[in-house]
């Protein structure tokens, strides 16, 4: 088709036609869009950071000594895991809300920028007159979203929310931990959930953009966004009246569905969906054929009432063989299963992919993003310093 077009075109109307395509193919998809973050910690960076791996511009707005994730660690290169993780490919702009000069400033910028995002506490924003309503004014086609912990309305709205105080909120740490004490969810789970469900928004308000002309106001909050995805064990209990129990790492309707001790010590999980799967395990792992019929494990029901001496009889096995010998015998049953990984497992994964990114003078790696776009190469990308990007920002957007 597209040799066609050109046979129909003129010399120079070919060379234009072939640098178009040619631009298309390494152009990124939000290449030209300009993002403002006023922004800290966790939810806000993560969602800026997902625009800037599209090819967005973010212009990250710190105090002057700098976004607070900066000084969670020094384990990096002398920067915070948290926040090489999410600031590759960012501008950093030092400025002063609370200064007048430096509001005019981010008013100017935001004029003329695409997105503009916040997660500052509670009326911060609105004190210093950049408020999302009122910079829509300015400029009608910008797409403003808010991250706050509880959301804009509510008994809730003015409480500052750190992620461990809305996995308590949500219920997400009645649910997590072991029989005996409720826990935490290891990563910052609410505020990457707020910041993958504003990143979203953010999208679709930009193509909604591409038909009416007109920007939008989004809300976004780490409570809305973890109590959403805790809508299965709240159904079961509103609708189920049963209460979901914690199992560590055993599933609350499925047995057998955990961890079992190999004999060199590591920890082999497997998952019986159906019973296809109960009957292999049975017989091609365990290698006790009759136990599939027993009539304590015959239905999935009967299996989870008597999960306890199921377990036993798992356990006894698996500790008879090493771990490679199980996964084999798991993997000839086509039944799902894992090995628990330690951090340092991870690390020499052999599906673990790593993007390089550039801190000072020095070259880190890290992990990915998770999105493989076809024709897409992930860049290596710059963690900034503190205002590093001040002088030339202000003289662009001061002329």
């Amino acid at each position: 088709m597209i040799n066609g077009i050109i046979k129909c075109l003129s010399f120079a109307q070919k060379i234009n036609f072939l640098t178009c395509k040619y631009l298309e193919s390494i152009m990124k998809p939000l290449e030209n869009i300009l993002v403002v973050s006023l922004e800290q910690a966790v939810a806000a960076p993560f969602c800026s950071v997902r625009l800037a791996d599209s090819g967005a511009r973010v212009i990250k707005i710190e105090r002057t000594e700098g976004d607070f994730a900066r000084y969670y660690d020094k384990d990096v290169k002398g920067e915070s895991a948290n926040f090489v993780w999410l600031n590759r490919g960012k501008e950093s702009l030092v400025a002063d809300i609370k200064n007048k000069e430096d509001q005019l400033l981010i008013q100017k910028i935001i004029s003329k920028a695409d997105v503009y995002i916040q997660n500052l506490t509670p009326g911060a924003a609105e004190r210093a007159k950049l408020g999302s309503k009122d910079l829509r004014i300015i400029n009608d086609k910008l797409i403003t979203c808010d991250i706050s912990g509880y959301g804009q309305t509510g008994s809730y709205s003015q409480r500052k929310a750190y992620d461990l105080l809305v996995q308590a909120e949500s219920g997400l740490c009645s649910i997590t931990g072991n029989p005996d004490s409720p826990g935490r969810v290891g990563v910052s789970v609410c505020d990457i959930a707020c910041g993958l469900n504003a990143h979203s928004a953010i999208l679709q308000a930009l193509l909604v953009r591409e038909k009416t002309g007109k920007g939008c106001g989004i809300e976004i909050s780490l409570f809305d966004g973890m109590a959403d995805w805790m809508n299965v064990p709240y159904l079961q209990t509103v609708y189920g009246s049963r209460s979901v129990k914690r199992v560590g790492l055993s599933h609350p309707s499925i047995a057998p569905y955990g961890a079992y001790v190999s004999k060199c010590g590591k920890k082999i999980l497997i998952s019986i969906q159906n019973e296809r799967e109960w009957i292999q395990l049975c017989s091609s792992v365990l290698m006790l054929h009759d136990l599939s019929k027993d009539e304590r494990f015959n239905k999935p029901t009967n299996r989870v009432k008597n999960r306890i001496a199921l377990d036993q009889i798992i356990s006894n096995e698996f500790i008879k063989y090493n771990k490679d010998v199980l996964l084999e015998r798991l993997r000839r049953g086509k039944i799902a299963c894992g090995v628990l990984n330690s951090i340092n497992d991870l690390e020499n994964h052999p599906q673990l992919r790593k993007v390089k990114c550039i801190i000072g003078d020095e070259e880190v790696e890290l992990i990915a993003p998770p999105s493989i776009i076809e024709g897409e190469e992930n860049k290596i990308s710059k963690i900034p310093n503190i205002g590093e990007d001040s002088i030339n920002i202000r003289k662009e957007f001061n002329e």
